[in-house]
Formats: C-alpha cells, structure tokens, sequence
C-alpha cells in the first residue's frame, strides 16, 4: 500500500524571537524541516512526502536546499490561511483514493522509525492511528478564580503523525472549516469514525519556542 506523508511547516519567527520562520531555524548542522523530511524518508524511501509551505517561504526554502545540499525528494505545495486549509491542500496532491497518509508537523523534527511505521500500520488495520503520549505533570481545570484538580491517567498529549487510510480523511476535509478542528483527528472524528490512539515518544517534541531549540539540540547529540 502506498504511503504518502504532509509535512505541514506554516510557522512564523515570532515565537522565537527570530526573524526567520522557525521551520527554517538550525538545528544539529542544518535547518529544523530537513531534519523532519529525513525523519521520514531514512524510514522508508518509497514514502511520498508532500511538504506544504506558506507561497512566501517558497523561495526562501529552495535556496537553503541548495545551500545545504539537501537532496530528499519531496514535492511542495502552498498553503492555506489555516491549518485546516494547508492540510487539506497537502491532501489534494495525493493523486487517488488509496493508501495511507501521515500528516506531521513541520516543527517535529525527533520524530522515530518506530513510532512512523506503528503509525502507519495501525492506520491500515484500523483507518486511523493517532500519536499520543501520557501526561507527566498534575493538571487541574481553572475557570477564572475557580479550578479544581483532574485525574491526570484520564488525559493524553496529542502529537503527530497523525495516520489515516487516504480515502477516510480526503472525504473528512470535504466538510467546512469548525474551529473546533484543533488536530487533523478532531476533522475525521466529526464523520463518526473512532480515534484510535498509539504510544508516542516524549522526545517527539514541538520546537516552538527558544527553550524547545536547547531541548532538540541535546536530544539530536544524544541519537
């Protein structure tokens, strides 16, 4: 079965306080997305990786693959004004309605093999297979000066990929933008398909923010 992945790197700098997208960052020797698309093809080679990028960062992106020498096949496409939009563009370059389909984070470069391929095989078994991890710290609910303390055992942190048989979430995104989609589960889960959740990796983090490049850099010295 085919294996397709969108790799979804819409970000800005902000957050970073830097002046590039934070996609485009260094991270171990070379940009934090070519670290994503390796994660993916040094998995399995025959993967279709379609890389979805804001029109503007177009360019900008090309010249550090000349730059870095970066030769991972990949096709791109543009992005959309939301998530919701990229996804589903990324979605549109898949040319049938057969196969299965990661959807990850641009940003989430610590992805491993283990987790990709239990992604994708879960997805073929089951229609769909979502990346989560167990929480760590106590939480509690807080709604202005109330709050009150929640069974940490009844939560997960979602992360990505995001796995699915393509026919099931091409149909999914045929439907108009909730905000209430805040993951690419959240769209599937709203035709009445179960989720099924896998075992993550607390090293699949989300470089988001300066402290998170610290994190990644001494987790990528340590693989």
């Amino acid at each position: 079965m085919q294996k397709y992945v969108v790799v979804v790197a819409g970000g800005s700098g902000s957050r970073m306080k830097r002046e590039i997208p934070k996609q485009f960052i260094p991270v171990a020797g070379k940009p934090i997305l070519m670290h994503t698309l390796e994660s993916f093809y040094n998995t399995d080679a025959a993967i279709r990786i379609i890389l979805v990028l804001p029109e503007s960062q177009v360019l900008g992106w090309k010249s550090l693959c000349a730059q870095y020498s970066f030769e991972v096949p990949h096709q791109i496409t543009h992005g959309g004004d939301t998530r919701f939009q990229s996804v589903k563009n990324g979605l549109g370059q898949i040319p049938d309605h057969s196969g299965l389909v990661a959807i990850h984070d641009g940003v989430r470069p610590l992805v491993d093999s283990k987790t990709i391929l239990a992604a994708y095989q879960v997805a073929e078994e089951k229609g769909n297979a979502i990346v989560a991890v167990a929480l760590k710290d106590s939480i509690r609910w807080a709604q202005g000066a109330n709050n009150k303390v929640l069974n940490r055992k009844d939560y997960q942190l979602v992360q990505t990929p995001q796995t699915f048989r393509v026919e099931l979430i091409k149909e999914a995104f045929q439907r108009d933008y909730d905000p209430a989609f805040t993951d690419d589960a959240t769209v599937l889960e709203a035709t009445g398909e179960k989720i099924n959740l896998i075992e993550g990796n607390y090293s699949n983090i989300k470089i988001t923010t300066p402290e998170d490049l610290i994190v990644a850099e001494a987790l990528m010295a340590d693989r």
